[in-house]
């Protein structure tokens, strides 16, 4: 096989080329069990021969409602062979979601899991009229375990696989993935196997990889972005481990000793906020060592030639600092790529001055989903931006009133663009116009080194106008404020009021650590966030942000809030998003004593 079209190829293409005694690992009973190329061929046949006993036949529905692990490709892959659509759903939905997916998208068959999602499917089973059968990748009681589904493949006929496989087209629709969306029900985005597989060819050459590294999955794989990684990752040959859960990311990271993986901007944060915790603890010349170390990353700039000082200092902090932050992540980590929400800056050059590039890219569920990236190439990667438009996709910026001059909403043509939302042609009418799709995002050109690059400023319905007339970027205001170091997650609210304002969840671990070294006696976080002294500190630490903004712009007053935004509580959405809609209801009170 010289190329593939069809995402079911992918694993044949490997085969082919550099077949691996590894090519999927996951955590069974504590030890890695591997999974060779030809063993996941032959688990995706049985599954293709099992869906046809069922009499499953092309176009199908069925859902998958899982954590990462082998059986979620092999099945996918299996499903595909034969026409099925793989439908993905997020494991953290609530039952009233999975109620609306099931019935939009008329649900065959539903692989799960564990007995948690087991019970959750089960709950509304006798809602969903197409729904036939329930699996579960883990033994749960009262569920029909995979192994029962794969012996249903017994005495199967592959030539019935084989003809299935060959009238699939590029163009045949290959899944339909439910956005979570910030407001209303999720829309069912529709991608054909060309919409995904030109965006694995059109981003594998920014990704340096090899068939002798091995990468940790942990991202949802019901998320098109982590979906396409791990394809990109089987056409390279590279060994896919599957991280136990979110808990255990940091010991699987030891175990595995990836060279790379990809990550939300979320957890990126989580991971500086205990290195900045680290530095706390320590005391005398180790701790000014690690503030001066961490102070450098913060300020690196490859934008300019380092002097021969910065150099020696890069050389020392290189090997007493930055070498123990690589090794956290295993050691070999060549790279991270970033991408589902906005990264802070800060981050990407704190990271890739530890000699752990961070790649950020840009896109859409609706874009298969990358249209720009940001290579793994120091003299090439421009912090602050989403990078550079990947090969075969234009990328065009409509400006609109309330807009900063060079500024527009997003538009990107190219074969990576969805066939369309599923069952909404209205939608799909509003958001692919000429072939061109209406991203909903704002940006701006940046050059750089002779290069274009693409600079994410806001989105279109999060801009909003204060009273006096004056339009908003929530994000910009966002972002420079999460540079403050106490500052864990916040909201820029103020539509149709006559000043900007913040909900601000404070990181209650560098607080914390505040409020022990400046004789605070504030130990809870309700305490903390009422604390005159605290309330002080993060004034004035606004006030020295605010001067990067128009008077217009500034944060003039803040609600220090007790408790973290999550996805569980509902504020946001699975890839780590805020839900504004959300957050300005539930907090309605808060906000109308800030304006009182």
């Amino acid at each position: 096989m010289q190329d593939f079209t069809r995402l079911f190829d992918i694993i044949y293409y490997q085969n082919e080329k550099y077949p691996q005694a590894d090519a999927f690992a996951a955590k069974e009973n504590g030890q890695w069990k591997k999974y060779s190329t030809a063993e996941i061929i032959d688990n995706a046949n049985k599954v293709s021969l099992a869906l046809l006993k069922l009499g499953v036949k092309p176009d199908d529905k069925i859902a998958t409602v899982s954590n990462n692990r082998p059986e979620w490709n092999m099945t996918d892959i299996g499903m595909l062979q034969v026409g099925a659509v793989n439908v993905p759903v997020y494991p953290t939905i609530s039952e009233h979601e999975y109620k609306f997916i099931f019935n939009d998208a008329e649900i065959k068959y539903a692989f799960v899991s564990d007995k948690n999602l087991f019970i959750k499917i089960s709950n509304i089973k006798s809602e969903v009229p197409s729904l036939k059968e329930i699996y579960s990748f883990d033994k749960v009681e009262g569920c029909k375990h995979f192994s029962e589904f794969l012996a249903l493949a017994e005495g199967g006929d592959m030539n019935q696989v084989e003809q299935l496989k060959a009238s699939i087209n590029e163009e045949s629709l290959a899944t339909i993935i439910y956005t979570s969306g910030t407001t209303g029900n999720p829309k069912g985005v529709m991608l054909s196997h060309r919409n995904i597989v030109s965006n694995i060819k059109g981003v594998s050459p920014f990704l340096p990889l090899h068939n002798s590294q091995q990468v940790l999955s942990f991202l949802p794989l019901c998320h098109i972005f982590e979906r396409v990684v791990v394809y990109v990752y089987i056409s390279y040959g590279v060994s896919v481990y599957y991280a136990e859960s979110i808990e255990t990311i940091s010991e699987n990271l030891k175990e595995v000793k990836p060279h790379f993986f990809t990550t939300v901007p979320r957890l990126l944060e989580k991971v500086y906020i205990k290195l900045e915790g680290a530095g706390a603890s320590l005391t005398g010349w180790k701790k000014d060592l690690y503030a001066n170390a961490l102070e450098f990353a913060r300020n690196y700039d490859l934008s300019k030639p380092m002097g021969l000082t910065d150099k020696l200092k890069m050389a020392v902090y290189n090997k007493l600092i930055y070498a123990k932050w690589r090794e956290a992540l295993g050691g070999q980590c060549q790279g991270i790529c970033a991408g589902a929400a906005a990264l802070n800056p800060l981050l990407a050059k704190v990271f890739t001055c530890a000699g752990i590039p961070i790649m950020e890219g840009y896109g859409q569920t609706e874009s298969s989903p990358v249209i720009t990236v940001n290579p793994f190439d120091l003299n090439k990667i421009c912090f602050g931006t989403v990078g550079m438009a990947i090969p075969g996709i234009e990328v065009h910026l409509e400006h609109r009133d309330g807009m900063a001059e060079g500024e527009g909403e997003i538009l990107a043509k190219g074969p990576n663009v969805m066939m369309g939302y599923y069952k909404r042609p209205d939608l799909t009418a509003e958001t692919v116009v000429d072939g061109w799709l209406r991203t909903g995002d704002v940006g701006t050109w940046v050059e750089y080194r002779g290069n274009k690059y693409l600079k994410i400023t806001d989105r279109v319905k999060e801009l909003f106008k204060t009273s006096g007339g004056k339009y908003i970027s929530p994000q910009q205001i966002e972002n420079k404020m999460k540079e403050i170091p106490y500052v864990e997650q916040i909201m820029a609210v103020g539509e149709n009021r006559n000043f900007v304002s913040a909900l601000i969840v404070p990181n209650f671990l560098n607080l914390s650590e505040w409020c022990l070294k400046n004789g605070v006696h504030a130990k809870t976080p309700d305490e903390m966030v009422q604390s005159p002294e605290v309330l002080k500190m993060f004034r004035a630490a606004i006030d020295e942000k605010n001067k990067n903004f128009g008077q217009w712009e500034t944060v003039k007053k803040f609600e220090l809030m007790p408790k973290e935004w999550t996805i569980d509580g509902g504020e946001l959405t699975p890839t780590t998003k805020i839900k504004r809609k959300v957050i300005l209801e539930k907090y309605k009170g808060v906000i109308d004593r800030i304006y009182g």
